[in-house]
């Protein structure tokens, strides 16, 4: 899990990665309560697994990637 874990706030840091997935977008360092709620509004998504399985955000990856 190393590289995982020092991209959350400190408070999520030790959490195991179940914890992770199911911890709020706001506790991914940089992304703000007000980020959230903007995520939350267009896309639904309050939680990291729900930001990491976005249909919309998975096929942007996959086009970024195919570019590369």
């Amino acid at each position: 899990m190393a590289g995982i874990a020092d991209k959350f706030d400190k408070a999520y840091e030790e959490k195991p990665i179940t914890e992770l997935a199911d911890a709020p977008v706001a506790s991914l360092q940089g992304v703000s309560d007000s980020d959230a709620e903007h995520l939350k509004a267009a896309f639904n998504i309050k939680t990291v697994r729900d930001l990491g399985t976005n249909k919309y955000f998975l096929w942007a990856q996959a086009v970024a990637k195919l570019a590369e």
